[in-house]
């Protein structure tokens, strides 16, 4: 590991400088504050790098796993009054829970099937993701907070009078208080309600309704109408400078460069900005209310986004390991790197970090500046740590109008371009009517805008369906349409099949399967038994060609066999490859329907059963 000791100082060092105004940044827009994406940054990299299988890999939190997070937070605090602080250890518990999810798909070897997840899915998930992230930071980026908007908040005060009041309802539930028979407590609860508690419950109610993509674009005239001027200044001075930065040089991060120019004139000219939540000083200390307060109840309706959580950081890590392969010519171990992001998932959980997963633009950094081991990712880590204990106090004077500006250019930079612009050019294999459109294009719209407008949990779920759906047709089509069922005459003879009698064709159907008879094809195949006319007595059915047969396909071929045989016409298989005879046997259509002498291992041993066992019908 210490063979490279330079390279991977130097790595690790330039990787973790990049990864901090993103850590910031990120922990800011999850809901959680600074201090939950540094503490991410610090255990995710360290531990992910220790255990995982990609020597260069720089993890932490990204793009994708906070867009997530921020779903599962907002609707966490939401249900606990507003207040993060009782909302904590459900949140963090979720967090762990998509952590241990990691270690389990790991240790289970899933790891080399992620890749299989459909492109279009990925690219809508991954556009939605940069629309949210931009769309939400418009509102700092200006300057304006919902809940601090008085009269903003005094839309929500009937609301919350109501909210409050179910609330106690739902406590004396839980209580085993007979709320129906004696109001007593009730009302005595209900009395003791103050105007403060209104107000609190209000802004809740109020940051709620301003949140995400539609919530800001419902706020989004009034907050026109409130504009700091100061705050737009300063992101629009940290966009500037990103992007403009990287034309002068990529020598150093131009977001660090941002970060430092444009905090420093905030804060030494003494402007009136507002600063990010205080970064607390010292270690991190574990949050073990975790484990003491921990209730099934609050995280169960979450555990599907726990999963989200983990298949998704499965995907951006492995995405990113691949990338690293390119570099450096090496291969990395799947199942390895998933168990790695598990463990640094979950540390992260415990100590208050949001989660992450393998950062494409970190681990380029670390490998073009000399990374070659997993030290350089242990290095990142600990730097991070090094600045969080001597620059904690310095970095909460960061104004979150520069963070807001940060993520505006993550925002546009995580957008699936390639992606987009592919669409034009997508094949259209769906017919609508008069419109003929692309599945691969109406599944990558349907994730983008269900993602960004409702629900990115259900939109990557109801994706993937979709994308299985339209899988299993076109493979069932293309086995249908290679699938012949046709009179010898009429077919387009295999090689071998040329010198078949001519006086027989009548009287000889012949079946070629190509492709798997699965429960996508087998409506085609069942119209075998309709397709045969009165005059055939024998129909011969190649499967050399099938090579799998699922349960469905297992009973379609028995209802054509048994059609055929109360017909009395003979059925001949050819070269039965072994896993559908082993489901032909288990269910025994293999010998009670096709005995063992009407299979044949090639078509010539098959001939001379046919030679000598059919007869023609229309002999002159």
């Amino acid at each position: 590991m210490f063979k490279h000791f330079k390279g991977d100082l130097f790595g690790g060092i330039t990787a973790g400088i990049v990864a901090l105004p993103l850590a910031l940044a990120f922990g800011v827009s999850s809901g959680l504050g600074p201090s939950a994406g540094l503490y991410g940054a610090i255990f995710i990299s360290f531990f992910a790098a220790l255990f995982g299988g990609t020597n260069t890999q720089i993890s932490g939190p990204t793009a994708p796993m906070t867009a997530v997070s921020m779903v599962v937070i907002g609707g966490i605090v939401a249900i606990n009054d507003g207040d993060i602080g009782k909302a904590l250890p459900a949140i963090l518990t979720i967090f762990l829970l998509a952590g241990i999810m990691q270690i389990g798909l790991g240790l289970m070897g899933l790891g080399k099937y992620i890749k299989y997840i459909p492109y279009p899915v990925v690219s809508g998930f991954m556009t939605a993701i940069g629309v949210i992230i931009l769309v939400t930071q418009i509102l700092p980026a200006i300057g304006y907070y919902p809940k601090e908007d008085t009269q903003y908040v005094s839309r929500f005060m009937a609301d919350a009078e109501e909210e409050i009041l179910e609330n106690i309802l739902k406590e004396e539930a839980g209580e085993g208080i007979l709320v129906l028979e004696d109001f007593e407590e009730t009302i005595k609860r209900a009395e003791e309600i103050t105007p403060a508690d209104m107000q609190k419950e209000a802004k809740t109610l109020a940051a709620k309704d301003a949140s995400g993509v539609i919530g800001t674009f419902k706020v989004l005239p009034r907050a026109l109408k409130n504009i700091n001027w100061l705050e737009l200044a300063l992101a629009l001075a940290t966009i500037f400078i990103i992007y403009g930065f990287k034309r002068i040089t990529t020598a150093v991060p131009s977001t660090l460069v941002a970060l430092i120019v444009v905090s420093g004139i905030a804060f030494g000219f003494g402007l009136p900005y507002r600063p990010i939540e205080e970064i607390p000083s010292g270690l991190p200390i574990p949050n073990l209310e975790i484990f003491t307060q921990f209730k099934i109840d609050s995280i169960a309706p979450y555990v599907f986004t726990a999963l989200t959580l983990a298949l998704l950081g499965a995907i951006d890590s492995l995405l990113t390991s691949v990338v690293a392969d390119n570099m450096t010519q090496t291969k990395h171990k799947p199942n390895k790197e998933l168990v790695g992001q598990g463990i640094g998932n979950s540390v992260a959980a415990l100590f208050g970090g949001i989660p992450g997963a393998g950062a494409t633009i970190r681990t380029v950094v670390n490998i073009n500046s000399g990374g070659k081991t997993k030290l350089s990712g242990m290095v990142a880590g600990i730097l991070l740590l090094v600045i969080l204990l001597a620059l904690g106090p310095v970095a909460s004077q960061i104004p979150a109008a520069v963070l807001a500006g940060i993520l505006v250019t993550v925002g546009v930079g995580v957008m699936d371009y390639k992606g987009l612009k592919a669409i034009p050019y997508l094949p259209k294999d769906i017919q609508l009517g008069p419109l003929k459109l692309s599945s691969e294009v109406i599944i990558m719209l349907a994730v983008m805008v269900l993602s960004s407008i409702w629900n990115l949990v259900y939109a990557v779920g109801i994706g993937l369906v979709f994308a299985s759906l339209m899988f299993m047709k076109k493979m069932g089509d293309l086995t249908a349409k290679r699938s012949d069922v046709k009179p010898l005459s009429k077919e387009k003879a295999w090689a071998d099949e040329k010198d078949f009698p001519k006086n027989l064709a009548e009287e000889v159907f012949i079946k070629h399967v190509k492709g798997p008879l699965f429960f996508g094809s087998t409506s085609e195949f069942q119209q075998l038994a309709d397709q045969i006319p009165d005059t055939a007595s024998t129909v011969i059915i190649r499967m050399g060609r099938m090579q799998y047969m699922d349960q469905t396909g297992l009973y379609a071929m028995e209802d054509v066999l048994q059609d055929l045989k109360n017909r009395d016409v003979y059925v001949l298989l050819i070269e039965i490859l072994d896993q559908p005879r082993y489901m032909m046997e288990r269910i025994d259509i293999i010998p009670d329907l096709i005995p063992t002498e009407h299979i044949f291992e090639d078509f010539k041993s098959c001939m001379n059963w046919v030679e000598l066992n059919v007869k023609d019908k229309f002999i002159a």
